[in-house]
């Protein structure tokens, strides 16, 4: 696509197959034969209605123009909520969320000011084969997932209780991972698996359909379902031999909850096993509290909710703006807000400012 009329065109096909012509021309102001001229290259579109038509079809104005991707525009794939009555995926929450994602991003913008690539995340065998994924991450990601994520990946995983749902999204070359700190570690992990596939699977680009969103999620889970419950692994195990005590070491291992197991083990067998039936419909921490006992003297559950409810945002993003904070090309206050901290009670080395005399103010400006 060599022109703006034809970027347009194709965005238009991909957002709104349906919707005449005429009538985006006269959402964005402009008359039907003036819309058609500038669509087919013998009249340009002003710069108003260029925005007008990025805002209209949720489009990237930037590629509209120069025909390759803004890299500083903030494109999200989300962990939706499904509902399994009525089929439908949706983020409630999404308006609220994305005030947040744009604070994220604007932490990555001030530390990154030149694009940064990180290592190539591995490519997926299937349509949800995670079996290379899984070996990079190593045995027992589960537990430092989100460590792993970041050293082997390249992945950055930011923890935030003013999130609602998980999110994703590539800025300036960096691969980022948002979650909502619950403290509910299972819905966490199932969280970052998800979003790693819609990561890995390259889900970010703009101008999706609905249809296409649904297809997206649905595969991003079954990446998620293959990551952390593999095909291989269920099969071998003898479900009738397995009490409660069994079962709760499996899922403390597997770091999923009891619903997902099952769920899993239904789309797999079209059967769910007595005793993961029984557990089900239980709140997962009730199956561990009452039939696990820990390897050490510690509260090993305890401890899980709690790291899963702090706050968290990379070392590396943070040390970024300590050293535009030393450089002083950068305030404390995003900082600030990445350790949940107020501004005023942030120490950290910052460069002195010379005094300024108004003489030297009146030399300056040669008054």
């Amino acid at each position: 696509m060599h022109s703006i009329g034809d970027r347009v065109l194709e965005h238009i096909r991909q957002v709104c197959p349906t919707t005449r012509q005429r009538d985006i021309a006269a959402d964005i102001g402009m008359p039907p034969d003036a819309f058609s001229r500038a669509l087919n290259g013998k009249r340009a579109f002003s710069s108003i209605e260029l925005a007008r038509l990025a805002d209209l079809l949720d489009a990237d104005i930037h590629w509209l123009i120069t025909g390759q991707p803004d890299p500083h525009r903030l494109v999200v794939a989300a962990r939706h909520d499904f509902n399994h009555l009525t089929g439908r995926r949706s983020v409630p929450e999404r308006d609220a969320d994305g005030l947040v994602l744009r604070d994220i991003a604007l932490a990555y913008r001030q530390a990154y000011s030149e694009p940064q690539h990180g290592p190539a995340l591995p490519e997926s065998v299937d349509g949800a084969g995670a079996d290379g994924v899984r070996v990079a991450l190593g045995e027992d990601f589960v537990r430092p997932f989100a460590d792993r994520l970041e050293s082997r990946f390249g992945v950055d995983v930011v923890r935030i209780a003013d999130l609602s749902t998980a999110y994703s999204f590539t800025i300036g070359g960096r691969h980022v991972i948002a979650l909502s700190a619950t403290g509910n570690w299972f819905w966490e992990n199932w969280s970052m698996a998800h979003e790693l596939g819609h990561l890995v699977w390259g889900h970010h680009d703009q101008g999706s359909s609905a249809a296409e969103r649904d297809q997206r999620e649905a595969a991003a889970n079954a990446f998620a379902a293959e990551l952390l419950l593999p095909r291989e692994s269920l099969a071998v195990i003898d479900w009738d031999r397995y009490e409660a005590a069994g079962l709760a070491d499996l899922v403390w291992r597997w770091g999923v909850s009891t619903d997902a197991l099952a769920r899993r083990l239904h789309a797999l067998n079209g059967y769910v096993p007595d005793v993961v039936r029984e557990w089900a419909g239980q709140p997962t921490q009730r199956l561990l509290r009452r039939h696990r006992a820990p390897n050490s003297g510690k509260d090993e559950i305890t401890l899980r909710m709690d790291a899963a409810a702090q706050r968290r945002f990379p070392l590396t993003l943070q040390e970024a703006h300590l050293k535009g904070i030393e450089a002083g090309t950068l305030g404390k206050g995003t900082l600030a807000w990445m350790l949940g901290i107020d501004p005023d009670a942030l120490d950290v080395d910052i460069p002195a400012v010379p005094e300024v005399t108004i003489d030297d103010l009146a030399r300056a400006l040669d008054l």
